[in-house]
């Protein structure tokens, strides 16, 4: 059903030429996903598309249009958009130099809704499932690789169809961009099975200081890690998904050390906990069951601190 802010929308897409989109620093699957599917929608009916992320998209080889993608933006766009990015400053300093962006899509709980539309649906599993229902009522279609990237931003943020909100819908959209012409089987394996021998190797220093606590499984990944297996990214390689396949793990955590002295947080939660007020009130967000933050201070002091608050949530909800 088309509302006003979709027909709104599709009025602004008609009337601009030169876009603007962005996502979130060290991006994931649906960040990727979500700007180069609706990217890649926009340039097909003539419009002049940057799609930038601060810290490139090199390990979404697999998606079509990723060479497009790159890592600052020149000159005056007429329309800025920003994708799966609950806050302006998830999207790093790529957007410093302008001014409020013109659409946000997100599908984080605690986004800030700081665009001057905004489609937030914090009931989607993913931000390229609110983009399957939206793309056509802002009046732009799907090929066979724009629902590949949507796909695999679906696939990407609910690990495989594996978390909480996954529901006969999100299998329905699925199923839709696979007739479309998307890859399921490549889509997975590429997103969720296949790793870089370094990624694996990096692991090995998490999954070696690996700790338990009443339903709280956690570790950590120092700068000195990842110099040391030669890992080029600035995130965990997907680690905390291990983590969160432990059995006795209700909440599982990850801490990445970063330059600078900060921490890069990232919580997976079960069914029944919702890890999102957390990440909040470290400055971050998300989702009930996924969310992150990143923290200023030494890996130790924002360890203790974090591990503090998880606990406190835990025992509330024992309580309840």
């Amino acid at each position: 059903m088309t509302t006003e802010i979709d027909r709104k929308i599709a009025e602004e897409i008609q009337a601009h030429q030169n876009f603007l989109i962005v996502s979130h620093v060290r991006p994931d699957a649906d960040a990727a996903g979500s700007l180069l599917g609706l990217g890649l929608a926009l340039k097909q009916v003539g419009k002049d598309v940057q799609m930038v992320l601060q810290d490139g998209a090199d390990k979404f080889h697999y998606m079509p249009g990723v060479d497009l993608i790159t890592q600052a933006p020149v000159g005056k766009p007429d329309m800025i958009i920003v994708v799966d990015c609950s806050d302006p400053t998830r999207v790093g300093n790529v957007l410093d130099n302008y001014g409020k962006p013109d659409l946000v899509v997100d599908h984080h709980k605690t986004n800030l809704e700081f665009g001057r539309f905004n489609v937030v649906e914090p009931e989607q599993a993913a931000t390229a499932a609110i983009l399957f229902d939206h793309i056509p009522l802002w009046g732009l279609a799907f090929d066979a690789d724009v629902a590949a990237c949507l796909l695999a931003g679906i696939v990407g943020d609910t690990i495989g169809f594996r978390t909480s909100n996954v529901n006969s819908e999100v299998m329905r959209k699925s199923a839709k961009l696979m007739d479309l012409g998307a890859d399921l089987t490549q889509v997975y394996s590429e997103e969720l099975v296949k790793k870089p021998f370094k990624a694996v190797h990096y692991w090995g220093a998490g999954l070696n200081r690996i700790e338990q606590e009443n339903g709280m499984v956690w570790t950590s990944l120092t700068l000195a890690d990842r110099e040391k297996v030669g890992y080029a990214g600035n995130d965990d390689a997907d680690l905390v998904n291990v983590l969160s396949s432990v059995r006795e793990a209700e909440i599982a955590l990850i801490f990445v050390e970063q330059p600078d002295n900060e921490v890069k947080i990232s919580w997976r939660a079960k069914s029944g906990f919702d890890v999102s007020g957390i990440a909040f009130e470290f400055g971050g967000g998300g989702h009930a069951a996924a969310a992150g933050a990143d923290v200023k201070g030494t890996l130790a002091e924002v360890k203790q601190r974090v591990l503090v608050a998880t606990r406190k949530l835990m025992q509330e909800n024992a309580q309840n």
